[in-house]
């Protein structure tokens, strides 16, 4: 039995400094004791636990040695300890930047000024500066550092505290740069919505200090990637205008244009109201004409997806009560949902054709088991000799007369079927079939 023990600060694992008031998270990294005893090294009770993990809260200032004991009286050692440093501090620094596009207009080149602050000053290594287009990163103090973009682009700039003499460290600061000698406006948003449709924007322009969004509705945004409430159908005309007064043109506008919808209605009836036993049950789709497409859910697991108000029907293999459901859909892709019970009676029984007719093209081209309430099944088809032509444990497929891809000569065949119904029950049966060409 063996004891491990990590820290966890603000989800960060095996981290282990931070600033007063200082949460920290404990885990025991082995769990495999029956009990867990904590000491966080700043004179506060110790805690035992049955579970490996705790938290405790430093409101002071310093260095604890914090101390795990997992316990197990069942193994050879009963007791195993391990030990983690936690560091609270309170000098905490607050990280800020400001990019600054040099001359002329069309050239990649920054100069990025430090304005962090803290109340012990900053020494020439407490920085690092990460430019986001891989480049290798700047070890710096306050002072300002150029760098030089190789195109255009949009890069994502982080300024990382690494001196540790703040409490803060390794906090950072991250501001995306769009990179370019002309500033483009562009965005991308979906075409079409349904009411109430919350519309989400991706700015996608390139270069861009400030951005200007008008929703077409009244609304504004000065965002970079706003979102958007249309409460009302219409057509809406979206405008993006980017501004960069470091690129050449200082100005863009963009323009698109999206529909939002109202949903369809849903609507369905359904006959015989009062189940008929072993009658399948027909449903007709009443729903309002701007709805194109349709799913059903018949709630016994069988759905349809049509694009037609055809009458469809549905056979229940078990009593009871289903929750029958439509889907409808509009050309916008707004969808309305409705539901209703249907009540179904099922009596137990199967049956098999005598013949078949496996050349024409009517119904008949397939030998089927027939049946109500069956839920599992075992059809064989036997030819004179024989010989074994089909096999079948899904009530769904049939025999087409054909045997390795050739259909059988017409004659008698002999079949055996065992079939189980819902209730539990069983049945077997055996007879002929004629196949007819």
């Amino acid at each position: 039995m063996k004891a491990g023990i990590e820290s966890i600060i603000n989800g960060t694992p095996r981290d282990s400094a931070g600033c007063v008031p200082l949460t920290v998270d404990f885990v025991d990294t082995v769990h495999n004791a029956k009990s867990y005893e904590w000491n966080f090294g700043d004179g506060s009770t110790t805690v035992i636990t049955t579970v490996p993990g705790t938290s405790h809260i430093y409101n002071s200032v310093g260095t604890y040695l914090v101390r795990l004991i997992a316990v197990d009286s069942t193994t050879c050692n009963i007791r195993d300890t391990a030990y983690v440093h936690i560091r609270v501090g309170d000098i905490q620094a607050t990280l800020d930047f400001k990019p600054v596009k040099l001359s002329p207009c069309d050239s990649f080149k920054y100069r990025f000024d430090n304005l962090s602050s803290a109340r012990v000053p900053f020494n020439n290594t407490s920085f690092t500066w990460d430019f986001g287009d891989g480049s290798p990163q700047v070890t710096a103090g306050m002072a300002s550092v150029f760098h030089n973009y190789a195109g255009p682009g949009t890069y994502n700039v982080n300024l990382i505290l690494t001196d540790t003499t703040y409490c803060n460290a390794p906090d950072s600061a991250t501001l995306q740069l769009r990179v370019a000698a002309l500033v483009k406006a562009q965005f991308e948003t979906p075409p079409t919505g349904c009411v109430p449709y919350t519309a989400e924007f991706t700015n996608t322009s390139l270069a861009g200090q400030n951005f200007q969004w008008d929703f077409g509705d009244g609304s504004t945004s000065t965002d970079i990637n706003p979102t958007h409430l249309y409460p009302v159908a219409g057509t809406y005309t979206i405008t993006l205008i980017a501004n960069d007064t470091s690129t050449c043109n200082k100005t863009d506008t963009t323009r698109q244009t999206i529909t939002v919808a109202n949903p369809p209605t849903a609507n369905f009836t359904f006959s015989p109201v009062t189940p008929i036993e072993n009658t399948p049950t027909s449903f007709t789709n009443q729903s309002s004409p701007d709805a194109v497409n349709f799913i059903w859910n018949f709630g016994d697991g069988a759905t349809l997806q049509t694009m037609t108000r055809l009458a469809v029907t549905h056979q229940y293999n078990v009593s009871g009560t289903y929750n029958v459901c439509l889907v409808a859909i509009n050309g916008a892709g707004c969808p309305d949902t409705t539901c209703q019970p249907v009540n179904a009676i099922v009596t137990d029984a199967v049956d098999v054709p005598n013949a078949f007719t496996p050349l024409s093209s009517d119904i008949n081209n397939t030998v089927f088991v027939r049946g109500f309430g069956i839920t599992k099944l075992q059809f064989i088809i036997w030819n004179r000799w024989g010989q074994k032509v089909f096999e079948t444990n899904d009530v769904n497929i049939g025999w087409d007369g054909k045997f390795k891809g050739v259909v059988q000569p017409m004659d008698v065949y002999a079949y055996t079927l065992s079939v189980e119904f819902s209730d539990g029950k069983k049945a077997t049966k055996k007879g002929d079939i004629t196949l007819i060409r």
